[in-house]
């Protein structure tokens, strides 16, 4: 078990999360980001699965063919586009919603920290678009969230982490602030 190593780099990926979360006007949100990772039945299983440059839910998931961890973390965190599949009554079947705006920023931030803890000295601004553009095909999200997502990977990779983040904070979370049921 690497109980020390996964508890540092929850740790250090929380921090960059929270850190993100103020630049982009959600500091709150981002106080709360990832507590569940603490909690035994994801932090025991990150410990056992340590790997260090990559999620250890991937190593739960070769050695038992699903990761508990992951299905409890994503329960129980909105800014998780799993979170966001509910069932459609009138087509009798589970199909993806779109996500709140504040939760989308979350993601955004998320995807962002992680990818600067996975690469560490590697890391530029083009890796968390990189890393949503390689799973398009087998990612599961509704249109509108995974169009937004997009967008602002786009203009971190294109314009830099200064001008997304203030994008972020001066239109993003203004309109969504406007939209009651996209800020809930």
């Amino acid at each position: 078990m690497h109980i020390w190593q996964h508890f540092l780099t929850i740790t250090r990926h929380r921090h960059k999360v929270i850190v993100h979360c103020f630049k982009a006007g959600i500091g709150w949100q981002g106080l709360r980001h990832d507590l569940s990772k603490y909690s035994p039945t994801e932090f025991i299983a990150g410990a056992k699965n340590y790997l260090g440059n990559r999620s250890p839910n991937e190593k739960e998931r070769e050695r038992y063919g699903f990761s508990r961890a992951w299905l409890h973390h994503q329960g129980r965190n909105k800014h998780h586009f799993e979170y966001w599949v509910d069932y459609n009554p009138v087509k009798r079947e589970k199909e993806p919603v779109p996500m709140p705006t504040k939760y989308l920023i979350e993601m955004f931030c998320d995807r962002v920290a992680a990818s600067k803890i996975y690469f560490g000295a590697d890391y530029d601004e083009t890796k968390p678009f990189e890393y949503f553009d390689r799973g398009r095909k087998r990612r599961w999200m509704h249109e509108e969230t995974s169009r937004r997502l997009e967008e602002l990977l786009v203009m971190l990779r294109d314009k830099g982490e200064k001008e997304t983040f203030t994008y972020i904070r001066q239109v993003v979370c203004k309109e969504g602030k406007k939209d009651k049921k996209h800020w809930k």
